[in-house]
């Protein structure tokens, strides 16, 4: 099947109305000529931690969401993505807690990373993780064994816990790759018709390496999955946060992959009031990207923008997020914060007050997604211009609620009546239906504060103008009798 060059959802399943249920409905009374490129739906399955992405199968609806039934019923109108972690499945999974009672002896335990696959006896070695880029203080987490009280160390490359509640899959057995394709038949045969492998870019694990993205390793793994998948009639989205050159080699190698450069670029660009580093990254990205401003997570900052802007810069964008309500997260590695001890990952705060919650800005940023070459995704708390949810964060602990805000079917009817609601709504629709974004995109040459975007086929041609000096936007465009027309965003 081909993505259907339209705009796609992302939301949680029970963001929108409380379950799947209620999210089919809102999707079909409220938006249904809206997200005709799909929607992504967050981890639905059975989890023990971290808002779904540390699952105990893949085989499962968590029952408080609905079933695979109310999946496919959404398939009915929705192409529908979901996630696979490739790099992980949680503690609780009967797998796992097999091997946690029997240890080597478990029949599942070749399916995880015990230490000892990686250095000799099982002995960490600091030199080696000094080198890797380290999402918690160590790569590993210690469990005793039921039947033997043996301690094991097994590699855990997420989780704020120790123990984790994410362990590792060792993608060299055979067992973890009879694993991923039983998962990706029952998506096929659940018709799901796109898949994210979210944290691929940390299933190889090597000695001397920074056990990220590894080559040409990587390239192996992509090829075996995206073969599988291509006979089930699925589409693949990589997901990798890293250095803008690792994303361009996956896009070399004829992958989807998420363009995370495009959300700090456009806020740096309204934040700055200057289009001219944005006009030169949109002059020589790859085309076959997916699009965001806004996710689960936050704003990438490091590694994706590294090379891209100075620490200089990127400590007074972070300042002024600061002061908007945003909150961080930060790298653990030192060897990977910039050498003045810069660490911010990401930018955590819902877009729109990121954008101060300025209608117009907010709008302009959304179009210049738009316009940009991909698959634009308006995630969830965007599509309703939600703010900042402080009250969340401090209820949870948890600093990436801020933008995780659940809203029940009575906010939704209310947040739909915001005339910034309404706007974008009408932007998406024009993203959806006017035919030239299939055609030739071309930057206009303009001055700093301004930015001119172009589609053009031979038929029809709209342009995007957008002044930041006040951020105030307008497409002018061909109707459908060839006369010329003025849509102010």
């Amino acid at each position: 099947m081909a993505v259907k060059n339209q705009v796609q959802l992302i939301t949680y399943p029970d963001s929108l109305g409380g379950d799947l249920k209620a999210l089919n409905n809102v999707l079909t009374k409220y938006f249904s000529d809206i997200f005709k490129g799909g929607v992504h739906i967050l981890p639905p399955f059975p989890s023990s931690g971290d808002r779904g992405f540390a699952p105990l199968t893949y085989l499962e609806i968590e029952p408080e969401f609905g079933t695979w039934q109310d999946i496919r019923a959404i398939t009915e109108n929705f192409d529908v993505m979901l996630d696979l972690m490739v790099n992980h499945i949680s503690r609780q999974s009967v797998w796992f807690q097999d091997f946690l009672k029997k240890g080597k002896e478990s029949e599942f335990a070749d399916l995880f990373l015990t230490l000892d696959k990686i250095w000799p006896e099982g002995k960490p070695v600091a030199s080696d993780i000094d080198k890797m880029f380290l999402r918690r203080t160590a790569p590993y987490s210690s469990f005793t064994i039921e039947n033997s009280g043996k301690t094991e160390k097994v590699w855990t490359t997420f989780g704020k816990q120790d123990p984790s509640e994410q362990i590792d899959l060792d993608i060299n057995s055979q067992l973890a790759k009879e694993f991923l394709k039983d998962f990706l038949v029952n998506f096929s045969k659940q018709d799901v018709k796109l898949v994210r492998l979210d944290a691929v870019g940390y299933i190889i694990k090597k000695l001397g390496t920074s056990c990220f993205f590894v080559e040409p390793e990587i390239y192996g793994f992509m090829e075996w999955v995206s073969n599988l998948a291509t006979s089930l009639g699925i589409e693949l989205l990589p997901e990798v946060h890293s250095h803008y050159s690792i994303q361009n080699k996956l896009a070399g190698h004829g992958y989807w992959i998420y363009d995370f450069i495009l959300p700090y670029t456009i806020l740096d660009t309204f934040i700055n009031k200057s289009g001219s580093k944005l006009c030169k990254y949109l002059r020589v990205r790859p085309h076959k990207q997916f699009t965001m401003l806004d996710c689960h997570d936050g704003v990438p900052v490091k590694p994706d923008m590294d090379d891209l802007i100075s620490t200089d810069e990127a400590r007074k964008l972070v300042d002024v997020c600061l002061e908007r309500g945003a909150n961080l997260s930060l790298i653990y590695s030192d060897k990977h914060k910039d050498k003045d001890g810069f660490d911010v990952h990401q930018i955590r705060g819902s877009y729109y007050s990121l954008l101060n919650c300025d209608d117009d800005a907010y709008l302009a940023a959304r179009a210049i997604q738009f316009f940009a070459p991909g698959i634009p995704q308006v995630y969830y708390v965007g599509l309703l211009a939600g703010e900042n949810d402080v009250e969340n964060v401090k209820l949870t602990g948890e600093g990436r609620e801020i933008n995780r805000h659940n809203y029940c079917l009575a906010e939704i009817d209310l947040e739909l009546q915001k005339p910034v609601v309404q706007r974008l709504l009408m932007l998406i629709r024009f993203r959806n239906e006017y035919p030239a974004f299939n055609g030739e995109f071309t930057v206009g040459n303009t001055p700093d504060s301004q930015i001119e975007l172009s589609w053009k086929t031979a038929e029809k041609s709209c342009t995007l103008n957008i002044d930041l000096n006040n951020s105030k936007s307008s497409i002018t465009y061909l109707d459908m009798e060839g006369n010329t027309q003025n849509y102010f965003i």
